[in-house]
């Protein structure tokens, strides 16, 4: 209602999305009368199907007006979305919906994404396979193409146009849960964290309107995919609630070419665009000719998500994109948060803005930096880990069906504040700089991956009893993953070893998350009671092997000099 109905009163030809679809140049309007029946008529799809208050639905899409508004139409009847990125597996697919207890998917024929098709309808059957819980699957077309269609699966646009065009929304609590949406943490089970109405929704527009300094009439280009909390928060819920256009992108940043994202802002008249520093270093490697290109004289702001952004992307970003003139927003937040904490904006008129550092707290973000003993680190120029002292209406409530894992992974290692599992510094002024992950946990692509989810997936292979995987520091995707393994005696064909453990990553979890680098080793580097010293590792593969820190825990320290080797003639070749 607050998305939909609101605006619909006041102004119902308004465009609420802008689909900039993967063909280059076949963008389509959606007014917020038209977003409200296309919404109105998948909810009363889902009820006759007997989707109804509390029921969980997957989806599984690539973004569009559909996805949107299947989103909402989970929202107005009261029933939970849990979006599912569409390059995620059947298996990590199938995952989520039987921890969820999905009644319903929600997906379409195929996918396109940079000129290539995707089979998404092909990847749900194989997930549901061993999914009892899923009754029905509504399928809508993207493509021309046919797929095969079985019992439960229903043409969603067929059903939707014999559907009603009214659909009066369920009466929700504020604290009902609105959706969830699986992240992953240091152990090998992503977590489904749960949102709920009120809180969520409120967090999610205030922090739109005052980060991004919106203006209504504004074009809000937010390029992340509804499968991800800047997708749900910054696509979605917080600019649709504040009356916005929002740009839904399709497509990737180099199809056709590398100058795609800003012939759309020259097209589409963007305001504000919000990315991952990813495709931003991803670009600057291709010159600056395909930026200036395009006349970017309608952007105001800019705003980086996602990873922190490293000073030559932000330069760039700034100087290059922005032509010096444009707002420049780091933005630190997390799935778990709902919405964006640490930003350079708001903050006074023409307040300095430090590149590459998220600076300043947004309203009623209380931060505090603590050290290893659990004590809050008072002053300026300090170190420590970053808490958030008290809640603040977008903070998730729990992981669904595990609230004890929730409190032990957000609550337990400072009693009293939240635990990001970020380090920060706060500098000599009192901002806050994030310096990255304190746990097992990698960024790649803006895409956050457990270690040990990588490490279960190779665990799998028959010939490779142990792995460890680190983090390492990437050119273009931030960090890329670098995996240390131990192979059974008898094993011949390293090399086709290292092929099929590749193959288990990408169809267990996802193509993003398949190491760049394997290396064989005789052994682990392990403490006493078994636990692998992960952080030798990274050591080892940032070349800072002269400084490994206290080694005396290891079972045995000669270890150390074993990995090295295999490393330095790993690099050699």
């Amino acid at each position: 209602v607050n998305c939909l109905d609101r605006h619909v009163e006041e102004s119902p030809n308004r465009v609420a999305l802008i689909w900039e679809r993967d063909e280059p140049g076949t963008a389509v309007d959606v007014t917020y009368r038209e977003l409200l029946d296309l919404t109105c008529r998948l909810a009363n799809t889902l009820k006759k199907y007997g989707i109804r208050k509390g029921d969980k639905v997957a989806i599984y899409m690539s973004v569009s007006p559909v996805s949107v508004a299947a989103m909402l139409a989970c929202a107005r009847i009261g029933a939970v979305h849990t979006v599912v990125f569409a390059g995620f597996s059947a298996e990590s697919l199938a995952g989520r919906i039987m921890d969820a207890g999905c009644k319903a998917v929600i997906t379409y024929n195929q996918g396109v994404r940079g000129g290539r098709v995707i089979e998404l309808k092909a990847t749900v059957d194989e997930a549901v396979k061993n999914c009892p819980s899923i009754e029905h699957v509504f399928v809508a077309q993207r493509t021309d193409n046919e797929v095969q269609m079985g019992d439960r699966d229903i043409p969603l646009e067929e059903e939707m146009a014999k559907a009603a065009s009214v659909c009066t929304p369920e009466s929700m609590d504020s604290e009902d849960m609105l959706f969830m949406l699986y992240t992953s943490g240091s152990t090998g089970k992503p977590k489904g964290i749960v949102h709920t109405q009120a809180g969520y929704l409120l967090y999610a527009a205030v922090t739109h309107k005052y980060v991004f300094d919106y203006q209504q009439g504004d074009v809000f280009g937010c390029v992340a995919d509804i499968g991800w909390i800047t997708g749900h928060s910054y696509v979605v819920y917080g600019p649709l609630c504040n009356g916005a256009t929002s740009v839904l992108f399709e497509s990737t940043p180099v199809y056709p070419d590398p100058g795609r994202y800003w012939e759309v802002v020259q097209r589409l008249k963007i305001n504000q665009f919000y990315g991952a520093p990813t495709a931003i270093r991803l670009l600057l490697n291709y010159g600056d000719e395909w930026v200036k290109k395009y006349d970017r004289s309608s952007l105001k702001t800019l705003g980086s998500v996602g990873e922190p952004i490293n000073n030559e992307a932000w330069q760039w970003f700034y100087n290059v994109v922005g032509e010096g003139r444009c707002t420049l927003v780091d933005t630190w937040w997390q799935t778990e948060t709902g919405g964006i904490c640490i930003a350079p904006r708001p903050s006074e008129e023409k307040a300095e803005i430090v590149p590459a550092m998220a600076m300043r707290p947004f309203f009623g973000i209380v931060p505090v930096l603590m050290d290893e003993n659990g004590k809050v680190i008072e002053g300026n120029d300090v170190s420590g880990a970053l808490c958030i002292a008290q809640p603040w209406p977008g903070m998730a409530r729990t992981i669904y069906g595990d609230h004890q894992r929730f409190v032990d992974a957000y609550f337990k290692a400072y009693p009293g504040y939240y635990f990001t599992g970020d380090g920060a510094y706060r500098t000599k002024k009192g901002y806050y700089q994030m310096t990255g992950r304190m746990d097992d946990v990698i960024n790649i692509s803006g895409h956050r991956l457990g270690t040990a989810e990588i490490e279960d997936a190779m665990a799998d292979h028959p010939e490779v009893p142990e792995t460890a995987v680190i983090g390492y520091p990437h050119k273009i995707k931030g960090e890329g993953a670098f995996a240390f393994i131990v192979l059974k005696e008898q094993t011949a064909h390293i090399d086709r070893v290292k092929e099929e453990l590749k193959t288990i990553v990408a169809s267990k979890i996802a193509k993003y998350a398949v190491p760049d680098h394997i290396l064989v080793v005789k052994r682990l580097p392990k403490t006493r009671s078994g636990k692998i010293m992960r952080r030798l590792l990274r050591k080892v593969v940032t070349d800072q092997s002269s400084n490994m820190g206290d080694v005396t825990t290891l079972d045995d320290p000669s270890v150390v000099k074993e990995i090295l080797d295999a490393y330095q003639k790993y690099k050699e070749k």
